[in-house]
């Protein structure tokens, strides 16, 4: 049999290469895009969750892509409403390290420097004197008050993933790309899953691999690059609610780093992040001793509820692959992106990408696009600025709205299982409910509302292959359901074959 041969392999399920594999599907490009592991596996499902534009990015002049994260901060909420939605960030300056007319200053640039539409702007308010001021051990002084908004990260690179294969992408998980070299007109590929390796061809090869990209310039590809990565870990722990109310908190510690604190799944307070170099190969990262502590000290120097490391629910780690600009240290690394367009005599190209922030992830699909325009000459322009993600098409973009009538339509499903579902596969929800009518009609529930029906879609619509896939990138039921969900399911995934992707 004859190797298929694509226009675009990408190496890499994380958000950029989900990205791009949407972008370049629907400019009509054939796409390939293999993931040695899930989709969002590493870096993508392991961020702060913020679509923003980086308001301490601005201390180090990174004025265009703050202002292109601004940009893009709306747009995506109206593409995706459904896993994005606004939130306020309360940033208290007792304890600031910066003069309050200089975070007035940035908040100003802030809210003028990429226009604002529908969030509204800074404010000032006194804590002893405003509700956003309960739960902090000294809710005295002033503090400033703005506008981001927030994102379910791993379904962001899902959404991106389908939005890509319905428009004819190949999406492979738990395949890697072994090896690439050029030959001829093409790039010859060997991809290898658990069935073994299999050859491919491609026109152009596109290196989103993440941690891994220098891996795949050299060793892969037998390449070299001008461009190097900087490897970042950042770790965040999930510990009980430390202050009610539905804001955030910016925390400014001494040593000018921040930290943030937000609510997160119901009951419980996200506190990250840290910025440790990473100085070995890419792998797999989790949070160490020294991060514990120092994310443990930012929240007890700002709340009143003191916590230790008894009380940390779960804690998640992430390497990040920023783009070296020799910044001295690691939390002023740049976060904006690179290209390393590697072109030979016969014009075939590998676009690898270096550096990058969700944020801004469909502008840099974008930008990628544009510099391969010239190796598909005839390939449309940019499309993607406003047609919403899958699930994403909610009238008005008003998702409150879009739930109070499906809680009307169905008055006899569980309020708060329709609410979840709404919030996670938006239109798509009716994929889920089918005909049903009553919670039994969904089949066997697992925990906390995840049932049979929503399994059998998540295998069978989202790549989803095991227990860690459903309850911790698909969703964040792992930390509500009982502790014997994940062997339940697996035992499930064992016995039931389901038709999938």
């Amino acid at each position: 049999m004859h190797p298929v041969t694509y226009d675009l392999l990408i190496v890499g399920g994380g958000i950029n290469g989900a990205g791009i594999a949407r972008d370049a599907a629907g400019r009509g490009l054939s796409v390939l895009l293999v993931e040695q592991d899930d989709l969002a596996g590493h870096t993508s499902s392991a961020s702060t969750k913020l679509i923003h534009g980086g308001l301490r990015y601005l201390e180090y002049g990174e004025f265009r892509l703050v202002r292109e994260a601004l940009i893009e901060r709306e747009r995506l909420w109206r593409m995706a409403p459904h896993i994005i939605w606004p939130l306020r960030f309360v940033l208290p300056q007792a304890q600031s390290p910066r003069p309050g007319w200089m975070v007035r200053l940035g908040l100003f640039l802030y809210d003028h420097l990429g226009g604002r539409d529908r969030l509204p702007g800074t404010e000032t308010v006194a804590l002893d004197r405003s509700a956003l001021g309960h739960g902090l051990s000294d809710p005295h002084g002033t503090a400033f008050v703005y506008s981001d908004c927030w994102v379910e990260d791993s379904r962001l690179v899902v959404l991106n993933a389908l939005d890509a294969a319905e428009r004819g992408a190949d999406i492979r998980t738990r395949t890697r790309l072994a090896r690439a070299r050029r030959h001829g007109d093409h790039w010859q590929a060997t991809i290898a899953d658990a069935a073994g390796e299999h050859r491919v061809k491609a026109r152009a090869l596109v290196n989103a691999a993440g941690p891994w990209v220098a891996d795949v310039i050299g060793r892969v590809a037998g390449l070299d690059s001008d461009h190097g990565v900087r490897l970042v870990k950042g770790s965040h722990i999930v510990v009980p609610k430390l202050y009610d109310g539905d804001h955030a908190f910016m925390l400014q510690n001494p040593d000018r780093r921040i930290v943030f604190a937000i609510p997160y799944e119901g009951r419980f307070t996200l506190i990250g992040t840290t910025d440790q170099p990473w100085h070995g190969p890419p792998a797999r990262a989790s949070i160490d001793a020294e991060e514990t502590a120092y994310l443990l000290a930012t929240a007890n120097r700002y709340f009143a509820d003191q916590i230790a490391a008894g009380d940390i629910i779960w804690s998640f780690a992430g390497i990040r692959p920023l783009h070296d600009d020799r910044a001295g240290n690691a939390s002023a690394v740049t976060r904006d992106y690179a290209f390393d367009l590697d072109v030979d005599d016969g014009g075939l190209p590998m676009l690898s990408i270096f550096g990058g922030k969700i944020t801004t992830y469909r502008k840099l699909a974008e930008h990628a696009m544009r510099d391969l325009k010239p190796f598909f000459p005839n390939m449309p322009g940019a499309w993607t600025a406003d047609l919403p993600l899958p699930g994403g098409d909610i009238a008005d973009a008003d998702f409150d709205r879009f739930v109070a009538d499906l809680k009307r339509e169905r008055p006899h499903l569980s309020p708060s299982i329709l609410h979840r579902l709404a919030r996670a596969y938006g239109t798509r929800v009716s994929d889920i409910l089918g005909e049903a009518s009553i919670d039994a009609d969904l089949g066997e529930d697992f925990g906390a509302g995840l049932t049979r029906a929503e399994l059998d879609y998540l295998i069978a619509s989202e790549w989803a292959r095991t227990a860690e896939d459903i309850l911790f990138r698909r969703s964040k039921l792992g930390l509500h359901v009982p502790a014997d969900t994940a062997a339940r399911i697996t035992a499930w995934l064992d016995t039931h074959t389901i038709t999938a992707r």
